[in-house]
């Protein structure tokens, strides 16, 4: 690989012969030049159809001075917030600050603002009035609509209206821009580019539909909460490209319209993306400050396909990229694998292939490519459709492949499996495969909760079928001769959780005998089912009432739960033993969770005297006393 990154300064345009750039791109997250980064994507795509594009990554917002830098361009500015969500970056589910921020310079916070999509975008309003203005990423594609915001504990307006944007584009991305290029090179102004599927745009008024969805206005969603979660059902239900219809919200004076979500990619379409020149890292002018750390975890794994048919409530996939699975040929992802081994610092390990789920690689069912992805149904969770195609020849098939190629020693699956999916196959062949050769000692898994009223909301499986996987996996480890062990993620405080059902759970770990160093809080963020139940309480979907955990002290208590054997928590989890009403796991039996307090508090006493009858440790007690 040549030297070959985009232009991040004057000098690197004066290289390349460049007076003017076409796009400009303004990212929150440093340059790195690699598929597994929104921005290098858009910037190499547009490169490859003879775009002149610059990047200008975590400007200083304080002022318009390095939003200038490279010049204005002659097409327009493309704005994204970066890989995550900025707010979510920078805050963590009890609202403190990151310590670390792994998109940024040697993962140092602080280099970006809060609201970055629209903090960028009016910085450059004030350097340039009209110029076409495009918003996309992750914070703009998932804050399309009035949106709660866990941040701010407030239901904010669409981020196209905040950001002062001509267009937004939501989803992945790369056919829009490609679209929205070319109508732009026509000059065509942008302010008539609405017929993009997978943006969204502002109207003063609606005379130019004729068939779409609207659903209430952010006035209406403001002043109630089942409005709102009417408004999010409403537009949840049309996240399909083959069905969904044009949504419309009004805030104000203003329509904001969004147009149905872009067709799925070719699987030509996806090889192209993920064949062109990346550099594979991060720009030199970082090496100093010691790189970019985000791009660890994702240099030597291969992303082989995107969306998602699981249908988990807490995750925006299906608003983002979709529930139908659009997959990369096993040539493009052999060559990707085959670059890599040529890589320097390559050890012989591809760390992960997969996608959102690793083991979704084909449609979930052979309609869903005819009518799109049906409405108000899951294909998995609790109660697996009828019409679901379980088959993972193809994804074994590519696995074995990668695995014989030259100078790769192993492959591993880090990109989470559903083990529901994969127990619904007919045999263990998928099973035994990847315990013999793709997991190195640990498997990890989500099952979330095993509450079955939370995992319900969750729109995953019971506790049942992961009992079963769990019998399923030590089966098969043992038949192979293997040692190996599951690693679950259990979530606290999501919708439907209180106190109870995270005993329960801690029940459940303490049969299993799991202690989790690490727990996972429940992050209300923007676009989620989840997000619209915690701010609602209510399941938009259905109607009903749902307990939310809102108290930061009852989510601490939650937590605490989930690691009762950590003596720093027995307070909390003594607790919550007792507000729920479970004094019977207070105790020394087996099934009990922690001790007694009085115990507790009387640390002089030595082990061998707690086991001695309350008369006999009372008189010993009283004896240290005289001798005193």
């Amino acid at each position: 690989m040549d030297n070959n990154f985009l232009p991040i300064s004057r000098e690197d345009m004066q290289k390349r012969g460049w007076d003017q750039l076409d796009f400009l791109f303004v990212s929150g997250d440093a340059y790195v030049d690699h598929p597994s980064f929104g921005p290098a994507v858009i910037c190499r795509l547009l490169e490859k159809y003879g775009y002149k594009v610059g990047i200008i990554a975590q400007p200083d917002w304080r002022s318009t001075e390095d939003f200038k830098k490279l010049g204005k361009p002659r097409l327009g500015v493309l704005v994204s917030a970066g890989n995550m969500d900025s707010m979510l970056n920078k805050f963590t589910a009890a609202k403190k600050y990151r310590s670390k921020d792994n998109y940024s310079p040697g993962g140092k916070p602080g280099r970006r603002p809060d609201r970055a999509t629209i903090v960028y975008c009016n910085r450059i309003r004030e350097l340039w009035k009209n110029i076409p203005l495009i918003i996309g990423g992750v914070e703009a594609s998932l804050r399309r609509f009035a949106h709660y915001d866990y941040w701010s504990d407030e239901v904010r307006r669409s981020i196209l209206i905040d950001s002062r944007a001509d267009l937004l584009i939501y989803g992945m991305g790369e056919r829009q821009i490609k679209e929205i290029a070319a109508q732009l090179a026509a000059g065509l102004d942008v302010r008539h580019i609405r017929d993009v599927q997978g943006t969204c745009y502002c109207a003063d008024n609606l005379d130019h539909l004729w068939d779409y969805v609207q659903v209430p206005s952010y006035e209406e969603v403001i002043a109630s909460k089942e409005a709102f979660a009417e408004a999010f059902k409403l537009q949840y239900l049309e996240q399909d490209p083959i069905r969904g219809k044009t949504v419309v919200q009004r805030h104000g004076d203003v329509f904001v319209v969004q147009n149905p979500p872009v067709m799925p990619l070719t699987t030509a379409e996806m090889d192209e993306i993920y064949d062109l020149p990346y550099q594979r890292t991060y720009h030199p002018v970082y090496e100093k400050e010691g790189g970019v750390p985000a791009i660890q975890e994702v240099k030597f794994s291969i992303v082989s396909h995107r969306g998602c048919f699981g249908g988990c409530s807490f995750c925006a996939i299906v608003s983002h990229q979709g529930r139908i699975i659009q997959s990369r040929s096993h040539e493009s992802i052999l060559r990707e694998a085959k670059l890599l081994t040529r890589l320097p610092d390559f050890k012989g390990y591809i760390h992960d292939v997969g996608g959102p789920t690793a083991n979704f690689r084909t449609p979930a069912c052979r309609f869903q490519t005819e009518r799109g992805a049906c409405k108000g149904r899951h294909c998995l969770g609790s109660n697996p459709c009828s019409n679901l195609t379980v088959d993972h020849t193809d994804y074994l098939s590519l696995l074995r492949a990668l695995r014989s190629l030259p100078g790769v020693k192993k492959v591993f699956i880090r990109s989470g499996l559903r083990y529901d999916y994969l127990l619904a196959a007919k045999d263990d062949e998928f099973l035994r495969e990847i315990c013999e050769h793709h997991v190195s000692g640990q498997l990890k898994v989500a099952p979330e909760h095993v509450s079955s009223k939370v995992t319900r909301l969750m729109g995953k499986s019971g506790k049942e079928v992961y009992v079963k996987f769990m019998e399923a996996y030590r089966r098969v480890n043992q038949q192979l001769g293997k040692e190996q062990y599951l690693v679950p993620y259990f979530m606290s405080s999501h919708p439907g959780a209180g106190l109870k059902e995270a005993v329960e759970l801690a029940e459940f770990l303490r049969d299993i005998h799991y202690h989790p160093e690490q727990v996972q809080d429940f992050i209300p963020t923007p676009g989620s089912l989840s997000t619209a139940m915690y701010y609602s309480g209510i399941n938009p979907l259905t109607g009903e009432k749902v307990y939310v955990a809102k108290d930061q002290h009852e989510k601490k208590l939650q937590r605490a739960l989930m690691q009762y054997r950590d003596p720093k928590n027995y307070d909390l989890v003594y607790e919550a033993l007792v507000k729920a009403n479970r004094q019977d796991l207070i105790g020394y039996g087996p099934k009990c969770l922690i001790k007694p307090r009085l115990e507790q508090d009387r640390p002089e006493v030595s082990r061998k005297q707690r086991r001695l009858p309350v008369s006999r440790r009372r008189s010993a007690k009283r004896q240290r006393a005289n001798k005193r």
